[in-house]
């Protein structure tokens, strides 16, 4: 990439982290390009469509969030490391309003969507470990556990005034897993 275009792609990036977290996922792409002194032409050459911008904005996320996976299958309490990386996952999909939404809806070929694939794979990898040290029963999926995640941000967007509102929701849900 010339130098001009890895700075028009990474003030695209910056600004629309920014876009994103101020106004949610369906905030105008026009005022992403906007905001980094491009055209609209610009964004979609870097970015052919929305979810493929929201993929790259949350790619450092996701890697943090698998990183910390990694660190958490060493865990002395499976169940409770499984625990931690779900709260994590949760307070990531709150920040960016409409993140959880998308990342339900999006299609399985889509840019955004192939985020979700190493993510349930260091999802899978916890989620194995805890079931195999009895922690977990046997039929939970991780699938089902990531929606019921993504569902939970989704409640706290909508009551940004209960501060406590994901751990309460997430200890309910998981209480059911043993």
């Amino acid at each position: 990439m010339r130098a001009d275009a890895r700075r028009n792609h990474d003030r695209l990036l910056a600004e629309a982290r920014t876009v994103f977290a101020e106004h949610g996922t369906d905030a105008s792409l026009e005022d992403v390009a906007r905001r980094a002194g491009v055209g609209i032409g610009t964004l979609y050459r870097h970015f052919p469509n929305r979810h493929a911008l929201m993929s790259a904005v949350f790619e450092g996320a996701v890697n943090e969030l698998l990183d910390r996976a990694r660190e958490l299958q060493s865990a002395s309490h499976p169940c409770q490391a499984l625990l931690t990386w779900l709260h994590e996952v949760v307070v990531h999909a709150a920040e960016y309003r409409g993140l959880s939404k998308a990342l339900m809806s999006a299609s399985s070929d889509s840019a955004l969507s192939r985020c979700g694939t190493p993510m349930t794979e260091a999802g899978t990898a916890l989620l194995t470990r805890a079931q195999e040290a009895g922690t977990v029963r046997p039929d939970v999926r991780i699938g089902d556990l990531l929606r019921l995640s993504h569902a939970i941000a989704l409640a706290v967007e909508e009551s940004p005034g209960d501060p406590d509102l994901a751990d309460r929701l997430l200890q309910l849900t998981l209480r059911g897993l043993t």
